[in-house]
């Protein structure tokens, strides 16, 4: 029980991370993923909100975390970049919708960030799928009940 706690919080970490530092440092270090990039369509391939920042802060504290509970920053560095880029491939999906970045797209938005390192937790760690998809749900779920909340206190830019 005390690794699916610690999976969990490593999620939280991993999303969590880019949100608080864009709040401390602005605009300071926001260059997109995409640079700017258009797809094919037009649209942009993951929009403005995906930053290098944010990968960065994401992976080195998820990656601190896993070294600080016995886990090894290697597999934290792994499971946050698979997060983030599980987030990457929702905005990505959500932009060939045709979706702005703000747009609420429930299981689209929490679901890839938190299957895909979960998956690969499961794979490295003695961990039962039905545990490793009982996180992902639980992070998915919580994430759609708290977003809202930490918008209206301001800590969030978009309510989801």
């Amino acid at each position: 029980m005390l690794l699916s706690l610690e999976l969990f919080v490593m999620l939280v970490l991993a999303n969590g991370s880019p949100v608080v530092v864009a709040r401390l440092f602005h605009q300071h270090g926001s260059w997109p993923l995409d640079g700017g990039r258009l797809w094919r369509d037009g649209r942009p391939l993951l929009g403005p909100s995906k930053t290098w920042r944010g990968l960065v802060s994401g992976v080195l504290t998820c990656a601190l975390f896993a070294l600080w509970v016995g886990l090894g920053w290697l597999f934290g560095a792994l499971f946050a970049f698979l997060s983030l880029w599980g987030d990457m491939l929702s905005s990505f999906t959500k932009r060939r919708m045709g979706l702005a970045s703000s747009a609420r797209a429930v299981w689209l938005d929490q679901l890839p960030e938190a299957l895909l390192p979960m998956v690969m937790a499961w794979y490295w760690l003695p961990l039962p799928l039905w545990e490793a998809l009982a996180v992902a749900l639980l992070f998915a779920l919580s994430n759609m009940l708290f977003s809202p909340l930490f918008y209206r206190l301001g800590i969030r830019k978009q309510p989801h």
